[in-house]
């Protein structure tokens, strides 16, 4: 049975993203904060997390094209949202990322305070499947990491509010593609407004949909 979603969480489904930092704000330090945080915790994250190639994969992806309001679909503990994030930082955007299970999100919101990245996050507690068909966007940048069988439905229900030039990200499509990973990626793969090529530069795999330009 389905955890059921916050009340707290209830409130801000459809609530305007507002109130971002701004790069010039980004505290002096906060580069080093992140690096010694990740090198901390190097070799330690487990529960699904992605390896540090493919953070560094979404880290690039998000600086390099200004992206400023991202979407994370499974949280797990954290490294991720970290990667993501410490990105934002430097756009001057900010990250809303939701996770099921309470354990995993207790840590994450535990490990972005650790990192100094709290500011830059808005995690939240409860079902993807009934948060992400209601958040009301737009976003740039979306990184689909939670049921794979899901991963259709995540997309059908996020690609409409994804920016023109945005992307949407999906991880461990690597390997032979099978059940929902299968369906998703025929799915993305034969958008008429958008192209999707596929990051393999760690065994995971991540597919990259962006959307074109207007």
């Amino acid at each position: 049975m389905r955890l059921l979603i916050l009340a707290s969480s209830i409130a801000l489904l459809t609530a305007p993203l507002f109130g971002w930092p701004r790069p010039q704000d980004r505290p002096a330090d906060l580069d080093r904060a992140v690096r010694s945080f990740l090198e901390r915790h190097r070799g330690t994250w487990r529960d699904l997390n992605v390896s540090e190639n493919d953070g560094r994969v979404l880290h690039d992806l998000i600086v390099k094209r200004g992206y400023t309001r991202a979407l994370e679909i499974g949280t797990s503990t954290g490294h991720s949202g970290v990667w993501i994030a410490w990105a934002l930082a430097k756009t001057g955007g900010k990250l809303v990322t939701v996770e099921i299970d309470p354990r995993r999100h207790q840590t994450a919101v535990a490990n972005f305070k650790e990192a100094g990245l709290s500011s830059y996050i808005d995690a939240r507690l409860g079902d993807a499947h009934q948060i992400v068909p209601e958040l009301a966007g737009p976003f740039d940048f979306v990184f689909s990491d939670a049921d794979k069988d899901w991963y259709k439905n995540y997309f059908v229900a996020v690609w409409p509010k994804v920016l023109p030039g945005g992307c949407f990200t999906a991880h461990n499509v690597s390997g032979r593609a099978q059940g929902g990973i299968a369906d998703f990626l025929a799915h993305v793969k034969s958008l008429p407004d958008g192209q999707t090529t596929i990051d393999t530069s760690g065994r995971e795999g991540i597919s990259i949909s962006c959307k074109n330009s207007r």
